[in-house]
């Protein structure tokens, strides 16, 4: 018997406001799936993410993330099914007045964790997983930039999610540190997580395949579903800006 896919679009258009972003999108994605998002800048890889937690509706085709059908997904669901899915920001978004622990325990408490022996034990299951466990006292200005994407990898895998959503997560990093942090996000794909990361680092893609999906004019396009594909020419950086 098939595993029903975790992700699945049919016939989708998303849009922005009354824009349309991209339309005709039809992709599905297994549990365990590395996929990579490309594209240039504005072709709707952000917008494409958003919609699957729900940030932006759904009203034209038919979409199912974890189980909910989006296009008619009720308000107070929206909390419950993003405990479904980690997100992974490009600018961290730590919150700068507090320690790395104080951080995990403030979204913790947020959906729901009130017994603090729990919380403690889980904040620091996060932090080994992304090799953070010593850094849980310091000030977010205090760690680099890699250091606080693992801390933010961290915070998107408290509720054990099923998906991780990345967007442009090594976009402010240098090569050396990118690769270290798509390495750990592939780690963390084999343990069962689907992992979606958008990118135009395109040099990650030759280093770490996986499959690659492309927004290109206004619409989703299977670039690669093998691993073992040649089909990307990455002598072509301008594909993607």
């Amino acid at each position: 018997m098939t595993e029903t896919p975790i992700i699945k679009l049919s016939n989708a258009i998303i849009r922005q406001s009354d824009n349309i972003i991209l339309k005709d999108v039809n992709f599905e994605i297994e549990k365990g799936e590395f996929v990579y998002l490309i594209g240039r800048v504005g072709s709707g890889k952000s917008s494409l993410l958003k919609t699957l937690y729900a940030d932006l509706p759904l009203n034209d085709g038919s979409c199912n993330v974890v189980g909910y059908n989006l296009p008619l997904i009720k308000n107070k669901q929206v909390p419950f099914l993003r405990r479904k899915i980690g997100i992974v920001f490009q600018d961290f978004q730590l919150l700068t007045d507090r320690n790395i622990e104080d951080n995990l325990i403030f979204v913790l408490k947020a959906t729901g964790w009130k017994n603090s022996n729990d919380i403690k034990s889980r904040i620091s299951e996060v932090l080994e997983k992304v090799n953070m466990n010593n850094k849980g006292y310091k000030m977010p200005h205090e760690l680099s930039g890699g250091e606080q994407q693992r801390v933010v990898i961290a915070r998107a895998l408290l509720n054990s999610p099923d998906i991780i959503l990345a967007d442009e997560p090594t976009g402010n990093l240098d090569p050396e540190t990118s690769d270290d942090l798509v390495r750990l996000l592939h780690d963390i794909s084999k343990s069962g997580k689907t992992i979606i990361m958008a990118t135009h680092q395109h040099d990650l893609l030759a280093k770490f395949p996986a499959r690659v999906i492309e927004c290109k004019d206004g619409q989703v396009i299977e670039i690669s579903k093998n691993t073992a594909e040649t089909v990307i020419d990455f002598t072509q950086p301008e594909t993607f800006e």
